[in-house]
């Protein structure tokens, strides 16, 4: 078996991105373009390039380019609605990648991994606000608990894999992240997406802009291209095996219909708004404290949200025909 910590590190660095074309990934394309570097080799890759359900197209994969670090986004994803009905093979899928991709990183001699986790793994019946040391005290919401439990399962494969071979491997936890590149898909997209979607459509056609629920869940977001700027440190700068949420704070959570009050401003959509209740709200809050993040990175600016959704907007507007929806 190889180790973690095989590869000598003068080496240049070679970060292999999975789920590289997605929201996140394209966002850190975008950090390493505005900060290029003769020191590092990006390579991006999708599921076109690889099938990670699979262990030896992985493993393929691996081979092929030889990473030092590993940035891991790749993920069978999707919204409430979708997590509500396919609960199991949201467990089955992620499972199988998650597993493939951490067992490849340790047989090539990966330096440092960085997997990408979300908020849904905390429990549903817990103490506000939540922190890195609470992920397992209980079971997530039911509505996404198979896409939640799989990716709880990386925090305990990088704890096993460091206990047992001293692998560098670590999570970051984004709270809701949302940004140009995403999936606008109006069934299975998340919460901020969906609401670009629909109020571009609205505005284009003279329609009601209607929203799912009652409006009063409450979210904090985070601008995938802040995200990236923290991932990014996080490869190079943290050096904790233990996950780290990446977050704004907990003083700027709002509500669904603040959320989508935002999303009207940054289109200049003035028409009806409708709130379908018969629609769920899903998991009320879930709201994280960035506390750990502000003892590393005291100083670091948050893109303002109006300005974050204003690029989101025209960048949706302007590649309408070809985005992800």
């Amino acid at each position: 078996m190889a180790a973690c910590t095989d590869k000598a590190e003068q080496l240049k660095k070679r970060v292999l991105v999975t789920g590289g074309t997605g929201l996140v990934g394209q966002a850190i394309r975008r950090v390493v373009e505005e900060n290029p570097s003769d020191e590092e080799e990006w390579i991006f890759v999708s599921s076109k390039h690889a099938d990670l359900t699979d262990f030896n197209a992985t493993q393929v994969l691996f081979k092929k380019h030889q990473p030092t670090h590993v940035i891991h986004l790749a993920a069978m994803v999707g919204g409430l609605f979708r997590n509500l009905k396919y609960n199991l093979d949201f467990w089955r899928s992620n499972i199988k990648i998650n597993d493939n991709v951490l067992q490849c990183a340790f047989l090539s001699g990966v330096r440092r991994c960085v997997s990408c986790l979300s908020t849904c793994i905390f429990p549903n019946e817990t103490t506000y606000p939540i922190d890195e040391t609470m992920v397992h005290n209980g079971p997530p919401h039911d509505s996404n608990f198979g896409y939640a439990y799989a990716k709880r399962m990386i925090d305990v494969q990088n704890r096993a894999y460091n206990a047992q071979h001293g692998c560098r491997f670590t999570s970051v936890i984004p709270t809701n992240v949302f940004g140009p590149c995403d999936n606008f898909n109006l069934e299975d997209g998340h919460v901020m997406p969906g609401l670009v979607h629909k109020v571009y459509i609205a505005k284009r056609d003279n329609e009601p802009f209607v929203v799912w629920g009652t409006g009063s869940p409450r979210r904090q977001f985070i601008y995938s291209y802040d995200l990236a700027r923290l991932i990014m440190w996080v490869l190079k700068d943290y050096h904790e095996t233990e996950p780290i949420i990446l977050s704004v704070g907990e003083e700027d959570e709002i509500s669904i219909k603040e959320s989508a009050e935002l999303v009207m401003e940054a289109m200049d959509f003035k028409g009806e708004v409708i709130y379908d209740t018969t629609k769920s709200d899903g998991q009320f809050k879930k709201t994280a404290s960035n506390a750990k993040l502000l003892t590393y990175m005291p100083d670091f600016k948050f893109t303002p949200i109006r300005q974050a959704l204003k690029e989101t907007c025209d960048w949706f507007t302007e590649n309408f025909h070809t985005a992800r929806k």
